[in-house]
């Protein structure tokens, strides 16, 4: 299995290498299953999709999707309009949730107020209980995240499948294709995801308060059921029909 991965990385982020790492790990898979793309130059072509078997979209340390500062924007959003039309076997994290959204129609704010970061307690929405990927989670169920963009109008026709006390839309589902979106970072445990807090504090420590950073530093913990997510949505994928573009 072929892994396209699309990172919004500088070539001096130390999370740009971890991130395929980290999604290796997560998936039971070697970092040579994962090919890295990185959208600052402008989405894949055709028939780098093509000559994969999965695409995973991944985070980003330097833009807020809510501010538009992510170069090729509109290409980006243009290439994951004509993914989800095709029903290519998708799973988005964090800044790719948000990528999502966006490119379905749905709304961002940038909201430091209630950013997350951290591990935290979410909730699957009633509309979990059926959904092949999120039936596996029990209520609640901690998660890492670390956002301060957040949606807050999910696109119309697809499912949300996850809420937090912060964020009510942290999940979603396009219905009948085997596409999910997540705001939280499944590949993450509680080490690289404190890990990843302490590389951007910089930038964390513009936006939150002194004593919101020291809660923060407390706020990691184990998150076990997320990490079934990403290996049960390679079994889902393996178990149906490749889509082909």
């Amino acid at each position: 299995m072929k892994i396209l991965l699309l990172q919004a990385r500088y070539e001096d982020d130390p999370a740009r290498a971890e991130e395929v790492e980290t999604f290796a790990a997560a998936c039971g898979l070697a970092a040579d299953a994962f090919v890295a793309h990185d959208l600052l130059a402008g989405p894949p072509s055709r028939s780098q999709l093509a000559a994969t078997d999965v695409l995973m979209v991944g985070g980003s340390g330097d833009f807020y999707l809510s501010q538009g500062d992510l170069p090729n924007l509109d290409d980006t959003l243009a290439f994951l309009r004509e993914v989800v039309a095709s029903g290519y076997p998708t799973f988005a994290s964090c800044f790719g949730y948000q990528c999502l959204v966006l490119a379905l129609g749905g709304e961002l704010v940038f909201d430091p107020e209630n950013a997350e970061v951290g591990t935290f307690d979410l909730r699957p929405t009633p509309a979990a209980a059926d959904d092949e990927l999120f039936g596996l989670l029990p209520s609640p169920f901690a998660a890492q995240l670390g956002h301060k963009d957040r949606a807050s109008r999910p696109p119309v026709g697809t499912v949300n499948l996850a809420s937090s006390e912060r964020c009510a839309h942290q999940a979603l589902r396009v219905p009948g294709k085997p596409i999910w979106a997540t705001q939280f970072h499944p590949e993450l445990d509680r080490k690289t995801n404190y890990g990843r807090f302490q590389r951007y504090l910089d930038g964390y420590a513009a936006e939150l308060s002194p004593e919101e950073l020291d809660r923060a530093h407390l706020r990691f913990r184990d998150s076990p059921d997320t990490a079934l997510l990403l290996p049960r949505f390679l079994e889902l994928v393996r178990g149906g029909a490749r889509n082909d573009v």
